[in-house]
């Protein structure tokens, strides 16, 4: 049953690609589709039948939102399963502590969320649906037909059955657990030798880096970047080392929200999931999605607000495809830094993009680096250079400082340590604001708006 619905949605996706012949197509196909996915989720969700009671289906572009706090607090009565919080968590824990995450709930596979921000989000997957994330993920990120042999290396912090449904006859499906020391994941891919290679980038970086030593001796035919924000400078890295383009996957708790095409342009999945743009920034392009997954049943997402900072691509993808096409997953709004402004009255927000551009204008010798704001008036700055370079501490300084002042505020401090990042259970993040900001702040300083 699993292995038929794999192959159905697999081709139906990659029907999917040329199905539309313009935007307006596509959006009277998805209008359809939500409004027959509202009514059906209000019959068999108490949360949402209370959400969204008695509100029209042709406003539903309109309805309230929801985010993380709102799905996770709601959990007992939002999800169609008939599965608790309680049980749920436990479930995930265990296998999170045992490493075993072939365990079920009534059918269902439970997971938890890496949880960058701080807050782990729950997720629950059906078998059916299960089946039809892999066969969509399969078209999308396979390097040729389903029909060939496949030998797949995925890196990530966490197993799961999602993960495992790949699986068949023709596909050879390999988790390598990140809590486990490098060497012994060079040992593995050697014998493994992957036609497709999955991992966060800084993962690929630690790869990269081992195939350049002649440590590390393979030669995957795709390599796809997932979980965490892909950097200008490990993508140089990466892809001088293995000599291939790397793709993305953006996917999330929330679902499977876009791939890489094969100009390695990202585009939204918009044959699952509706995704709405709330701009934090228009003139930049810049947005925060707003999801509805039709696709998706036992834990419905509808009108779902992502924390997450994507760029709109400007200029259309020569694939010619009617999806979304976005420029980067820049990072989220959790890493907006603040600086305070000249006169000390307000707080102004500066974007990943303008602190990652300082950082690559001081030096092109830098190989690695974080930037963390432990404060409005203090950064903290780790670099690891390239062999042979001088020190770049004073150039770094006055990029950043610059990138301060071109916003009106005052210079922050600058302080210098130690570049370290081991990779594991924890995330790389190169730009991270290390403080909270108050919740109301993007509405009160009205710098986010919506379309």
């Amino acid at each position: 049953m699993k292995l038929i619905l794999l192959l159905k949605q697999y081709a139906l996706t990659k029907w999917n690609g040329q199905r539309w012949k313009s935007r307006e197509d596509l959006e009277a196909w998805q209008d359809a589709r939500v409004r027959a996915f509202l009514e059906e989720t209000r019959r068999r969700s108490p949360f949402y039948a209370r959400l969204f009671e008695d509100l029209p289906l042709d406003s539903w572009r309109e309805w309230p939102t929801i985010d993380k706090t709102a799905m996770m607090d709601a959990f007992d009565e939002l999800n169609t399963a008939g599965i608790t919080k309680d049980e749920a968590l436990q479930a995930a824990l265990q296998a999170e502590r045992e490493r075993d995450f072939t365990p079920e709930l009534n059918g269902v596979t439970v997971g938890l969320s890496s949880g960058t921000s701080g807050n782990r989000g729950l997720f629950i997957v059906s078998a059916e649906e299960r089946a039809a994330w892999a066969g969509a993920a399969l078209a999308k990120a396979l390097p040729g037909s389903l029909l060939r042999k496949h030998r797949i290396a995925f890196f990530l912090r966490a197993d799961s059955n999602l993960y495992q449904t790949v699986q068949s006859r023709r596909i050879r499906f390999s988790f390598f657990d990140m809590i486990r020391p490098v060497p012994e994941h060079i040992e593995q891919l050697g014998r493994l030798q992957p036609t497709l290679l999955i991992a966060p980038p800084s993962m690929l970086r630690l790869l990269a880096e081992a195939k350049q030593r002649g440590e590390l001796a393979i030669a995957p035919d795709k390599i796809i970047s997932v979980a965490e924000v892909l950097e200008p400078v490990d993508r140089q890295v990466i892809e001088l080392a293995f000599g291939t383009r790397v793709h993305q996957i953006y996917q999330c708790t929330e679902g499977f929200l876009g791939a890489t095409c094969e100009h390695g342009t990202l585009h939204l999945n918009e044959d699952i999931a509706v995704i709405q743009r709330e701009y934090v920034d228009a003139e930049r392009r810049t947005f925060m999605p707003v999801i509805t997954d039709f696709s998706r049943t036992s834990q419905p997402i509808i009108r779902y607000r992502l924390n997450d900072l994507l760029t709109l691509r400007e200029e259309p993808c020569p694939c010619g495809s009617v999806f979304t096409a976005v420029e980067s997953v820049s990072g989220r709004t959790d890493d907006l830094f603040f600086g305070r402004s000249m006169d000390g009255g307000r707080d102004v927000p500066v974007f990943p993009d303008f602190i990652r551009r300082a950082v690559m204008m001081a030096s092109d010798g830098i190989a690695e680096y974080k930037v963390i704001q432990r404060d409005r008036e203090r950064l903290e700055v780790s670099v690891r250079t390239k062999e042979g370079v001088p020190d770049v501490t004073g150039p770094l300084r006055r990029e950043l400082a610059g990138i301060f002042a071109q916003h009106g505020c005052r210079p922050p401090e600058i302080t210098f340590t130690p570049y370290s990042f081991r990779p594991g259970l924890t995330k790389l993040r190169r730009i991270e604001r290390a403080y909270a900001v108050e919740p109301d702040m993007t509405a009160r300083d009205g710098w986010i708006g919506r379309t």
